[in-house]
């Protein structure tokens, strides 16, 4: 079994929403042996949250303070973004990051902050799935560096080329995000790098979850991830040997800035070996 790997993953709320105190938090991760960290994109939230950062900014600062850290947002909702705006974003900050950035994805949710209704986005889960999916394409093409010609039912993009490319030949690594129980956010995955399952609880849902992607995949070779985010004093043991290759603690909304320094201080977990 291969080394669990581990990143924070950290809300940009209140103490967080500082880029220069994450980017701090970033390379004492980095030195403190975490393999990466992760940042939420969120619009708002709700109260008592009042500061928020943006993601982007925030990983641009992540990217100049570490050297090996693997770093991206986790999850960015693509329907409420321009995809020709994330293509640009994105080859960018992988750049800066020397080929580092990960790229979670989900349709969003209007739950927690209302930052859908409030800011006029769709609101019908199914027709954002259909835009995250359409979003991706766009995103596919434009980290080819060919020209990219799409002309779909939500997004035009015409004879634009995205240069320069992203470091990596096959693109930037796609993580989608997606509940254990939904199968349209499993089937997705399936044709991307890698599954992050939310509110997962036990073991055995990750292990039917990764039986499931291994089925859609059986046709597919190379490295898949799958990431999990669990309570920071959780075991990620069991879900390591069900089949998580990444673990995310979680923290709250408004963390304090002490809490996340304690679990970096604590390290990394390592089941499984190397």
């Amino acid at each position: 079994m291969s080394r669990l790997r581990s990143a924070l993953w950290l809300p940009l709320f209140d103490d967080l929403a500082d880029p220069r105190v994450v980017a701090r938090l970033a390379a004492e991760a980095e030195a403190a042996g975490w393999d990466g960290c992760f940042v939420w994109d969120q619009l708002c939230w709700r109260a008592p949250v009042r500061q928020v950062a943006d993601p982007w900014i925030v990983l641009a600062a992540m990217a100049t303070a570490t050297e090996r850290l693997r770093l991206g947002p986790m999850v960015s909702p693509l329907p409420r973004r321009r995809p020709a705006k994330v293509a640009r974003e994105t080859a960018t900050l992988d750049r800066l990051s020397g080929g580092r950035l990960i790229l979670g994805v989900g349709i969003g949710s209007d739950r927690f902050g209302a930052e859908l209704s409030k800011t006029g986005e769709q609101l019908d889960d199914r027709r954002r799935g259909q835009m995250l999916d359409e979003s991706l394409e766009i995103l596919a093409a434009a980290w080819s560096g060919e020209p990219v010609h799409h002309h779909g039912e939500h997004y035009t993009v015409d004879a634009i080329e995205f240069l320069p490319r992203p470091v990596p030949r096959s693109g930037v690594p796609v993580w989608a995000a997606g509940f254990p129980g939904n199968v349209k956010p499993i089937r997705r995955a399936a044709r991307l790098d890698g599954f992050f399952p939310a509110n997962l609880e036990q073991p055995d849902q990750l292990a039917e979850v990764v039986a499931t992607l291994t089925e859609l995949r059986s046709s597919v070779t190379g490295p898949y991830d799958i990431a999990v985010g669990l309570p920071f004093d959780a075991d990620p043991a069991p879900f390591a040997a069900a089949g998580a290759t990444w673990w995310l603690p979680e923290f709250e909304p408004g963390v304090p800035l002490d809490t996340v320094r304690g679990v970096l201080r604590d390290g990394p977990a390592s089941p499984g070996g190397d």
